[in-house]
């Protein structure tokens, strides 16, 4: 009877060190997704601020040649604020849902304004002409096409662990665990920016 009894407590013990090993897998887990979006976001914010950075140079080398065009110039200048203040709240915890989206929709304001900047360019040829011009729009596109790259490789790691989340076991234990929602993608359309390469300076 007793070698039975402890028969049974061994079987327990054993059961238990195999949910708490799993359970410590699953936790595992769940830090290295979170610790490859936290990555993947590091590298947009390095594009974003790149491409920040470039704004006010753009702005101030079409101002003399489109000087009347000051609502558009503003309107430039205002979402790329509204963008820097979005990615330092969404760099702060990009885990948060919330902050996340509006730094999505913040980046879609700026893509409008600025396709409008460079739409509006068209019509300056003195503008299209200038080297300096030419040189921005080429650094701006080149930094968007590295942002969309970045942001690919964000939203896909997103993807994992919203997947290994949304599984079970994980599912039942994420909240436990401190990963109760779900990581947000970054979305925002860049087209207006991506045709910028269709613009003749000659």
């Amino acid at each position: 009877m007793g070698w039975v009894l402890g028969g049974g407590i061994v079987l327990v013990l054993g059961v238990g060190l195999i949910v708490v090993l799993y359970a410590i897998g699953i936790y595992n887990q769940f830090v290295k997704l979170r610790n490859r979006n936290e990555n993947a976001f590091s590298q947009i914010e390095v594009q974003l601020k790149r491409r920040y950075d470039l704004i006010p140079n753009l702005v101030e080398t079409v101002k003399g040649y489109m000087a009347h065009e000051r609502e558009t110039l503003e309107a430039v200048i205002n979402a790329r604020n509204k963008a820097v203040s979005g990615l330092q709240q969404a760099a702060a915890d990009p885990s948060n849902a919330a902050a996340i989206q509006a730094l999505s929709g913040a980046e879609q304001g700026l893509s409008g304004a600025l396709g409008k900047l460079f739409a509006l360019s068209e019509a300056y040829p003195d503008l299209k002409a200038n080297e300096n011009m030419a040189q921005l729009t080429e650094e701006v596109t080149a930094t968007e096409n590295k942002v969309s790259f970045a942001r690919q490789a964000y939203n896909d790691a997103v993807t994992a662990y919203n997947t290994y989340k949304q599984t079970f076991p994980p599912i039942a234990v994420a909240g436990l665990f401190g990963h109760g929602q779900d990581a947000e993608l970054l979305q925002f359309d860049s087209q207006a920016i991506a045709e910028a390469p269709k613009i003749s300076f000659g």
